[in-house]
């Protein structure tokens, strides 16, 4: 009993659905957990150092640096330092100022009669109306407890909290814009300096971006001593340390800053010196080590300013997102071939990490992007393994069917072939099996394609609806001719549709004809013999079809060819014209012999000798040009030609001198205009000295008498090439505009009103055209009734 392998497409197919939904359920399960959060925070931080951006320029740090330390002394400096700051800024009129520097403590004396600077300082900011203190939470025992200004400052100054949040992995991302304890809240040190700017009271900003606290959370009451925090803002960090513009604390209080520096900015004063500064490392400093507390502070105001914010996309969202790349990977896994699916990995890996930083610095939006490059990162390796399995299974599975199957080509056999087998894996002995057989078809096809293609007509290989299959060159050629130049694939009946119906015979006459009928085999019978057409280009062709089974008899296809007949209707007609010649204008010079003969022998009937010599000799003479045209014709046509070069001017004089004698029986003048210089071609100088006195005796007999022809020549020069130009003019009776088109047909005559008769046979031009297509030279002419002709002839000059 025969087993029939499960085919590679169900095995691969059964591994790929198991393989999907384990991946899909590991991103799943990575997405909700988090449990890659801290690679996520990497990625994070290394898309945020390459979306800096240009700062604000209205945002500026009066520093209290190392410089300023060594210029003023040690810290603490007196209050009233501060407060003549704070008047030389405020002169200036900022729009806000930050003095991030803690006052939690009064100022303490040496002795009584030193006035303390706590109200100076106070008085400072009571002047200027725009100053923000910090306050910072502090540990109370059973909890947290707000550490404001003294009252002094409290009362006369704006308070907002100066905290940073900072990650698992001790990195400053986001910070708390609203903080509060027992009912009561401060917002963020940057933001109350906003709201002052812009008068806006606390609570009612229109814009205040971050996570909200949940319902639960917001629902507690006031009395409750819990430390409550809101509206969490992850910082969209334009830079890192020394990104926004610094002035030294020193040199702004000694005056060496103009006060127009200050005006209508934002000011922060803060320590930055190292040691002194409550500095954290934040996403944008991994070289720069710290990032000082008022530079925070100042990235977070900026923020505000611009109103922007790093929002995380929701989970759901995050989920879906990771989903939908792994299973276009996965889809790419089972459709495409194992490098274009690899590819297809490592793009879907790029397009994930990049459209998460794409997205974080043009829209403000981070979505995590670790479970699904985890997932792709494992997904392919995994797929090969498995696919392998299966080609391995089916492969051992066909090796033994494929042994069974008849060899219809002869193959050579290699003796050590058997003795490598035996020292193969399964894998590679499966493969050399699966490649002998994949020979075997190969060779098989090739040998289809080269007996199609040897075919000497055009042939194609259509489907049982006539869908081209396979086409020789013989065919492909002969439909880009017709204006198709693509064939396979195309529809049958459609490549036939610009031809004539066709010929009428005994199985068609009775029945109208579609192109459809030689793809049914109710016209097989007629279909072998062939139907007769012509195509555009005025070719007759001889279309045949013959059908096409299987091993059990099953129509599977068809044959049709396509034969050019047109060379054998030619001739066939040619043989006509010859046969129509013979019987008529080479019989009747004869006949008239024969008759003169028999009018000769009765005395009552009988010419007179010089008479009877005379048409005796007329008759001969058409017969013997009758018969030389036809050998001229013959040897127009032949192969055989003897080519040579010479000075075409010397050909031109000869066909002349051989005219004279005619010409001048009829008081014909032959003028030649030749400039004196050298014409050299490679002809056949004896056919186109033919050729010349054809069309000087052409010249002679269609002209009246006293008139001139004129023969002139002349050397054209073109970039690449020089052409000889004979033209020849008379004076005669011309050709009629309506059969000019037959001037180089066989057996034309033409003759106009005015013309006397002439015995041509109209073989004359013909045997012209032949010998100058032998020669690639060129014909053409000018010609009305009665202002006589010009025919210009081009050769090809052979120039050194």
């Amino acid at each position: 009993m025969k087993t029939t392998p499960i085919p590679v497409k169900r095995i691969a197919l059964r591994e790929w659905l198991i393989l999907s939904c384990l991946l899909l359920i590991l991103t799943s399960a990575l997405s909700i957990t988090n449990v890659l959060g801290r690679v996520d925070l990497v990625f994070y931080d290394h898309f945020m150092q390459l979306s800096t951006h240009e700062v604000r320029d209205d945002v500026l740090i009066v520093a209290i640096d190392d410089f300023s330390l060594n210029e003023l002394g040690k810290w603490p400096w007196p209050r009233q330092r501060h407060a003549d700051l704070l008047k030389k800024i405020s002169a200036a009129k900022p729009l806000a100022i930050g003095m991030d520097i803690l006052f939690a403590e009064p100022e303490s004396t040496n002795s009584e009669e030193t006035p303390s600077g706590d109200q100076a300082l106070a008085d400072a900011i009571k002047e200027n109306h725009r100053v923000v203190l910090p306050l910072v939470s502090e540990s109370a025992g059973k909890g947290l407890d707000a550490t404001l200004p003294i009252a002094t400052l409290a009362n006369v100054a704006q308070i907002g909290h100066i905290h940073i949040e900072l990650d698992q992995d001790g990195v400053a991302r986001s910070v708390f814009l609203r903080e509060g304890t027992k009912g009561e809240w401060w917002p963020h040190f940057a933001l109350a300096m906003k709201n002052l700017a812009q008068n806006t009271k606390a609570g009612s900003e229109q814009y205040l971006p971050g996570n909200r606290l949940s319902a639960t959370a917001r629902s507690t009451p006031a009395q409750s001593d819990a430390w409550t925090r809101d509206y969490q803002m992850y910082i969209p960090f334009s830079g890192g340390n020394g990104h926004f513009q610094t002035v030294p604390y020193a040199a702004v209080l000694r005056g060496e800053v103009p006060e127009s520096f200050f005006k209508n900015k934002y000011v922060l004063v803060g320590p930055t010196a190292v040691g002194m500064a409550d500095s954290f490392p934040t996403p944008v400093s991994s070289n720069d080590g710290l990032v000082s507390g008022v530079e925070i502070n100042a990235n977070i105001l900026a923020s505000l300013l611009d109103e922007r914010s790093i929002r995380f996309v929701p989970g759901w969202l995050i989920l879906l997102c990771n989903l939908i790349i792994l299973g276009t990977a996965l889809a790419a896994y089972l459709l495409l071939s194992p490098r274009k699916a690899l590819a297809s990995t490592g793009v879907l890996f790029v397009l994930a990490m990049t459209g998460s930083f794409l997205l974080m610095r043009y829209t403000g939006w981070w979505l995590p992007s670790s479970p699904v490059l985890c997932a792709l990162i494992i997904a392919y390796p995994i797929w090969s393994w498995r696919r392998l399995e299966a080609a391995i299974q089916y492969l051992g599975e066909e090796f033994s069917l494929l042994e069974k199957e008849p060899h219809l080509l002869p193959e050579f056999i290699d003796d050590e072939q058997p003795r490598q087998a035996a020292l193969t894996d399964t894998l590679e002995s499966s493969i050399n099996a699966m490649r002998l057989a994949a020979n075997r078809v190969r060779d098989l096809r090739q040998f289809v394609s080269d007996s199609l293609a040897s075919l000497p007509d055009a042939t194609l290989v259509t489907t049982t609806d006539g869908n081209v299959l396979l086409s020789n060159q013989v065919a492909r050629a002969y439909f880009a001719g017709l204006g198709i130049p693509k064939v396979n694939d195309a529809l049958l009946p459609y490549l036939f549709a610009q031809m004539s119906p066709p010929q009428a015979s005994e199985q068609t006459q009775n029945n109208s004809f579609s192109w459809w009928d030689i793809l049914d085999l109710k016209h097989t019978s007629n279909m072998k013999q062939g139907i007769e057409v012509r195509d555009p280009r005025q070719q007759d062709v001889l279309i045949k079809s013959a059908p096409c089974y299987n091993a059990d008899k099953v129509l599977v296809g068809w044959i049709v060819s396509i034969i050019n007949i047109t060379a054998i209707r030619a001739a066939e007609r040619s043989r006509d014209e010859t046969l129509h010649f013979i019987s008529h204008d080479m019989r009747a010079p004869q006949a008239s012999i024969l008759a003169l003969l028999e009018m000769q022998k009765e005395p009552a009937t009988a010419l007179s000798n010089d008479e009877f010599m005379a048409r005796i000799e007329k008759a001969s003479r058409i017969t013997l040009g009758l018969a030389d045209n036809f050998v001229q014709l013959a040897r127009a046509e032949s192969q055989d030609y003897r080519f040579e070069e010479v000075d075409f001017q010397n050909v031109l004089i000869d066909a002349t001198e051989e005219m004279w004698s005619l010409a001048k029986s009829k008081n014909i003048r032959i003028k030649t205009a030749i400039p004196d210089d050298e014409y050299p071609a490679r002809i056949d100088r004896s056919l186109v000295t033919r050729v010349l006195t054809n069309l000087l005796s052409n010249a002679i007999k269609y002209s009246p008498r006293d008139t001139t022809i004129t023969c002139t020549l002349a050397l054209e020069q073109h970039l690449a090439d020089a052409e000889i130009v004979c033209n020849i003019s008379d004076e005669g009776y011309g050709i009629p505009r309506a059969e000019q088109n037959k001037l180089f047909q066989r057996f034309q005559r033409f003759k106009t009103t005015d013309q006397p008769k002439n015995d041509g046979v109209g073989l004359g031009m013909v045997f012209v055209k032949a010998v100058l297509d032998r020669h690639h030279a060129k014909i053409d002419f000018t010609s009305a009734p009665n202002e006589g002709s010009t025919f210009n002839l081009r050769f090809p000059a052979t120039l050194i």
